[in-house]
């Protein structure tokens, strides 16, 4: 499931690092990615959960933790 989550956020968020920790439906994403630049938190994590939305539907992912941030916030 991590590589699926992994795949489905280089597909929507461009640029990104992305890093997943976590099992039996229940994740933390690590996003990295420019495009955060400027959103707030909301936004950030709408774009996020829209990435993954397939798998929150199907309940493959039950709780899904995210932190997201730029590269300069990152560092």
């Amino acid at each position: 499931m991590e590589e699926l989550i992994k795949k489905a956020l280089h597909e929507s968020i461009e640029n990104c690092e992305v890093k997943v920790e976590g099992s039996e439906s229940k994740y933390t994403v690590h996003v990295i990615s420019n495009v955060f630049s400027g959103k707030s938190t909301i936004d950030r994590h709408k774009l996020v959960y829209s990435a993954l939305n397939q798998y929150i539907q199907t309940g493959e992912i039950h709780a899904l933790t995210i932190k997201s941030h730029t590269l300069d916030e990152s560092k």
